[in-house]
Order: C-alpha cells, then sequence, then structure tokens
C-alpha cells in the first residue's frame, strides 16, 4: 500500500509541477506554439503581407497606388 500511495503522491507533484510551468510560462509557449502551428501548416505563406512578423516598411502591392511620389530624374547636362 506504501508504493501505491508513493506513485499517487509523485504523479500529483509530477501533474502540480506541468501546471506551473504552463502558467508561468505561457507567452512564450504559446509563441512557440504558433510557430511550430505555421511551420506545419502548408497553406501558410510566408510572403503573405498580412502577416504579423511582415515588415513595417514593406513595399506597396503591384495593382495598389501608392502615395509616396517617386524621386525625380536627374537632368542631363549638355
Amino acid at each position: 500500500m506504501g508504493a501505491l500511495t508513493s506513485a499517487v503522491i509523485a504523479i500529483s507533484g509530477l501533474v502540480l509541477g506541468w501546471i506551473a510551468i504552463e502558467i508561468a510560462c505561457k507567452p512564450c509557449l504559446d509563441k512557440g506554439r504558433d510557430a511550430i502551428d505555421r511551420s506545419l501548416n502548408p497553406d501558410y505563406d510566408p510572403d503573405d503581407h498580412n502577416s504579423i512578423t511582415a515588415p513595417l516598411n514593406a513595399p506597396p502591392d503591384a495593382g495598389s497606388t501608392s502615395t509616396i511620389d517617386p524621386p525625380p530624374t536627374p537632368a542631363k547636362a549638355v
């Protein structure tokens, strides 16, 4: 009976430890799990501009109009 009690106490200690780690490291674990899900998803396109990992200064799409004027062409000397 003592071995069974020891086993139950050990298993419950492991479960409580696992829960404590999950609660303490939740933000880091969520980012890691999201990264794993993205890497295993065959439909995920890393070049998608709606991605949270896309750079903030990404070039505009080819079909959209830009509000920034292109630089002027230099005048040629005669």
